[in-house]
């Protein structure tokens, strides 16, 4: 093939990409190029709309420390370093988390880049940190592993523990209590119950209504929790750290409850 042949195909190709990359995932394309909008660039990971006013910028800014506090006393030193996006309208959250629903979106990509986007909902505490939880086990475990390997109610349910919206204690046995009678009030005393396996894929999780995402939300708080009483939050990377060596989420899950379980 000749040169100038080729590089026409090679420009057609890659011209090719680029459209269906912005057309598939319009959300994804506007959070890597945040830099280019009219976002106020405030911190290097942090953007904010234009219209944002003193008193949100300073909430967000002490929201998002509060919030790493937390990561590092469940996490131990935090990694993740998401790009955080703040909006203002309904239509600039759409435009970058693809979505009108929530208070906050985290978004891992294949490659490592990240991003949390928060509407003025997400303007708290519990919201960035739940997010951050999300943002560090895509960045501990990789993109690949952490969509394909690990189960959605472990996803969530690891957030919920930074985030005090649903229980606030921080004592583990009672936190696991907690989050069984909210189990059991959501569920109506237990009339609808959600196995793990039936909340393990995001579909699963948080396809219905908004009663079963709910319970589906509650469930994983309290296996979660359950977990943790069990082995404790110092556990928690060396959990990652077996799965990211090839260990299947199932095996190491159950490893890290039954040897502590053994030790009580």
């Amino acid at each position: 093939m000749p040169i100038r042949q080729f590089c026409s195909w090679l420009l057609f190709v890659i011209l090719g990409i680029t459209i269906s990359y912005y057309v598939l995932f319009p959300h994804l394309w506007h959070c890597q190029w945040i830099g280019y909008s009219d976002f106020t660039k405030v911190k290097p990971s942090l953007y904010v709309s234009p219209t944002t006013p003193p008193k949100h910028l300073l909430k967000a800014t002490q929201s998002i420390d509060e919030a790493r506090k937390r990561i590092a006393e469940l996490w131990g030193k935090p990694v993740g370093d998401a790009t955080i996006i703040l909006c203002e309208s309904t239509e600039q959250y759409h435009r970058y988390c693809n979505s009108d629903e929530g208070a906050g979106c985290s978004i891992g990509t294949p490659w490592g880049a990240s991003f949390i986007v928060l509407n003025l909902d997400g303007l708290n505490t519990d919201v960035i940190a739940h997010e951050m939880c999300h943002d560090e086990l895509f960045t501990r475990l990789g993109w690949w592993k952490t969509t394909r390997e690990i189960p959605q109610w472990f996803n969530e349910g690891l957030a919920l523990m930074v985030d005090y919206r649903f229980v606030a204690t921080s004592d583990s046995v009672q936190r696991y209590l907690d989050y069984k009678d909210e189990c059991s009030y959501v569920s109506n005393g237990g009339q609808t119950v959600l196995s793990l396996h039936e909340i393990s894929s995001l579909h699963g999780f948080f396809s219905g209504s908004e009663g079963h995402v709910m319970l589906a939300y509650m469930t994983s708080g309290m296996e979660v929790s359950r977990w943790l009483t069990n082995t404790g939050t110092q556990h928690i990377p060396g959990l990652i750290n077996r799965i990211k060596s090839g260990e299947t989420f199932d095996s190491a899950y159950k490893a890290f409850d039954k040897r502590n379980s053994t030790n009580k």
